[in-house]
């Protein structure tokens, strides 16, 4: 069935101002092209210095299959220098190289459920960090079959199953790596309490002080933390066991105003440098016995990074006043836009098909954006039926306008939808 662009662009209008909304003020986020829950900041992470330049890579942003325009399950982010993932689908390699993305820089891997579309792109990126291409020929020693595990490069998050996964890929591939790594399990309160859920020993390059981390009143709090960013988790709803994470900063120093401090120290002939103590918030006695105090900490940045659900509600205190949620929207009802839309279908025939198979519309998303006071909405997780080039093909924009509206019409602020290799800054806040 044929349709023509200006009926779209009607249609699309007509499903993004049923309820109208105005942006509200957001920090700056600008588009460019048995153990306990904590664990010390692995070897390869400094002391980071705050505030940390934040900013997110979409790698891929399609749902169980891919597409011309859109990849599996992927997203980067950018903490300073510094890379973690979250999730890694088929193809993240790939994605990875034609982004401005430090392949080198990734410290850590989250993983939020086991499916294939976010995990098959695993072992190959493992492979190219940890440097484990080629082998030895028969009769010729492998000096990647031992080496010292002790401080590993890589940590793994994940739910119970992530190093069984990981073990057993890298047996049957006959794999070795020259650097080593760790898997942390988040378990739930069914799964066993210890054991790897895998027959298979460690991997030559597996550290086994990965540990099971277990829920205290229904989240994983603070699973890693250090002196500026931590991570907690949550279970959330899915067709299999699924984790949502929360990205938090501790607060910032606040903004300083040279003209208030300056004055002081050139009168008492103290050093400029009181003005670096200044800034982080400290307070400085100058030789006449006056006190200056630094300005006032600005509370730290918080991301909610959702994998697939149908229901997040587990993660939601975790989740209030975040200043960026990214919420799958998999499937949406888009009549007189989409060509493939049935004429029995309805909102509510869409949804509860959507729901039965573990996902959400972009109506569910936008409806938890506004029950957590999220700050900004960026949907992810696509069917292959919605195209990823809307920054250039006008007919794909027609699809995502409509969806980025149908959110936007619960969360009553403007919404993003998400493209490959689309790069999110996020900015500091001003109080």
């Amino acid at each position: 069935m044929a349709f023509r662009a200006t009926s779209l662009l009607k249609a699309a209008a007509s499903l993004g101002s049923r309820r109208s909304f105005k942006p509200v003020p957001i920090p700056k986020i600008s588009l460019n092209k048995n153990a306990t829950s904590k664990t010390m900041a692995s070897a390869t992470t400094a002391t980071r210095q705050s505030p940390l330049d934040v900013q997110l890579t979409f790698l891929g942003t399609a749902s169980a299959q891919p597409s011309s325009t859109r990849n599996h399950s992927s997203l980067a982010l950018r903490l300073g220098s510094d890379v973690w993932l979250f999730d890694c689908g088929e193809g993240t390699q790939s994605r990875l190289q034609q982004s401005i993305v430090k392949m080198g820089r990734i410290e850590k891997i989250f993983i939020t459920h086991t499916h294939g579309d976010h995990v098959f792109g695993l072992l190959p990126l493992l492979a190219s960090i940890l440097n484990g291409a080629g082998g030895a020929a028969d009769g010729e020693d492998e000096p990647r079959a031992h080496i010292d595990v002790s401080n590993p490069v890589i940590e793994i998050y994940g739910p119970l199953g992530t190093r069984a996964y990981i073990r057993t890929g890298l047996k049957y591939t006959h794999t070795f790596f020259s650097t080593p790594y760790v898997v942390h399990e988040l378990r739930l309160p069914w799964d066993p309490k210890h054991g790897d859920h895998t027959p298979l020993p460690c991997h030559s390059a597996e550290s086994p002080n990965g540990r099971n981390i277990f829920q205290v009143d229904g989240v994983w709090e603070n699973i890693f933390e250090d002196n500026v960013i931590s991570v907690s988790a949550a279970p959330i709803l899915h067709s299999v066991p699924c984790v949502g994470y929360v990205v938090n900063e501790a607060p910032i120093p606040g903004k300083i105003d040279p003209k208030k401090y300056i004055p002081e120290l050139k009168r008492t002939n103290t050093h400029i440098s009181a003005m670096s103590r200044l800034q982080k918030g400290e307070s400085v006695e100058l030789s006449d016995g006056t006190v200056l105090h630094g300005p006032p900490r600005r509370r730290g940045r918080k991301l909610v990074i959702l994998g697939d659900t149908h229901n997040p509600a587990a993660i939601e205190p975790l989740a209030l006043d975040a200043d960026l949620l990214i919420h799958e929207a998999t499937n949406a009802h888009l009549p007189n836009i989409d060509p493939g839309t049935k004429d029995d279908e309805t909102y509510r025939s869409v949804e509860e098909r959507t729901r039965s198979r573990g996902h959400s519309t972009p109506q569910m998303a936008g409806a938890f954006a506004r029950r957590i006071r999220a700050k900004q909405l960026i949907l992810n997780h696509f069917s292959a039926r919605y195209p990823g080039n809307d920054d250039v093909d006008p007919m794909a924009k027609i699809y995502m306008d409509a969806i980025a509206g149908l959110a936007a019409r619960e969360y009553g602020k403007e919404v993003i939808c998400a493209r490959d290799l689309m790069n999110v800054t996020i900015g500091v806040p001003e109080s």
